[in-house]
């Protein structure tokens, strides 16, 4: 077994974090002697211990006797300072671990090199970017959120055969049940959903995960000017509204004003310094169109509906500056996944391994 192999079962503890620690990256580690993992851990919820914490914790009995003659694997360049927790680079001195493999460097400015250079400095041997490309699909989120300063945006939307959404006043119901499922778990593995105030208005979206695991995301609406109305967004769980006119909270909904100037861009700024990570943006067109013609997305998603025609309606968002990475098929429904080519991060990553 070479070190990928190890690495390799730090990605897939690494990825059973999905919806629990975000805005912390997903991370797993595992501890080998002699061949054999005496040891593994991940990071588990926002908050709590890291997945060095937990693999070095895992190991019981005489097995802790070999822990200084051991290798610990794990996804992400360990941290160097305190946070919510203390640093992993204590940790893993104070137990004299000989070697540390790490599939790739934290891109976080508190982190990125300074957890290397630590160990190294101390004797540890260290080795980096062993399965980096998974490594760094893993947490793709994270990576753009510090990068780029923004939250990493996924576009979603069903369409039918000849290419519409809906129809003016009447909701399409496109997709089959079995994908209706998959979308919920899209919603579990993202911090927030964003819709434009249309969506609302005609199709009073409660905006929650009902068939997928970890927490519910939070919700957010684009629009010009406020509105009321007896609508689900308003009564269950909290949202944030942007938009132009004015600023409070009223009852389960923050009003946040931001400038018509640069008004997505604004948007994004707030939204990343409210420490908000990824962003699932599910319609409407109009609101799909705007991320699409301004080049703010990341990964789009469209489910297409083989067997059903409308006819005439509202008009699929036109894809731009686009990679086709993946696609499945779900009875009628066939998705297509696809990246930003114009990405400064994520530009034409091959994402099959993801998904």
């Amino acid at each position: 077994m070479n070190d990928s192999f190890f690495m390799k079962r730090c990605v897939d503890l690494a990825r059973l974090g999905s919806g629990y620690v975000a805005p912390n990256p997903m991370v797993g580690a595992v501890l080998v002697h002699d061949e054999i993992i005496i040891g593994e851990g991940y990071h588990e919820i926002y908050g709590g211990p890291h997945a060095e914490v937990k693999c070095i914790g895992s190991v019981t009995g005489h097995l802790r006797e070999l822990i200084p003659q051991s290798r610990l694997f794990v996804s992400l360049e360990p941290c160097d300072h305190f946070g919510k927790t203390p640093p992993c680079t204590d940790l893993i001195l104070k137990h004299k671990i000989p070697e540390v493999i790490i599939g790739c460097i934290d891109k976080n400015q508190l982190v990125s090199g300074k957890g290397v250079e630590r160990l190294r400095n101390a004797g540890v041997r260290v080795k980096a970017g062993i399965l980096e490309k998974e490594c760094v699909d893993l947490n793709k989120r994270f990576f753009t959120f510090h990068s780029l300063k923004r939250p990493y945006i996924i576009l979603k939307w069903a369409q039918t055969s000849d290419g519409f959404i809906g129809r003016s006043g009447q909701r399409l119901h496109i997709s089959n049940a079995y994908t209706n499922i998959l979308v919920h778990q899209w919603r579990s593995a993202e911090q927030s959903i964003l819709v434009g105030k249309h969506t609302i208005l005609s199709d009073d979206p409660k905006l929650n995960n009902r068939y997928g695991t970890g927490r519910q995301p939070l919700r957010i609406i684009l629009c010009g000017r406020p509105f009321t109305g007896n609508y689900r967004v308003f009564s269950e769980g909290s949202s944030i509204a942007f938009n132009t006119e004015i600023e409070n909270e009223d009852g389960n909904i923050y009003w946040k004003k931001v400038d018509k100037e640069n008004y997505l861009g604004e948007v994004l700024r707030n939204l990343h310094q409210m420490n908000v990570q990824s962003v699932l943006v599910e319609g409407g067109a109009i609101t799909l169109q705007h991320f699409i013609d301004e080049g703010l997305w990341d990964e789009c998603r469209i489910i297409t509906n083989t067997k059903m025609e409308a006819g005439n309606g509202i008009k699929a968002p036109v894809m731009l500056q686009s990679k086709l990475v993946h696609s499945q098929q779900i009875i009628d429904d066939s998705i297509q996944y696809f990246v930003n080519t114009h990405n400064n991060f994520v530009a034409c990553k091959e994402l099959s391994d993801y998904f």
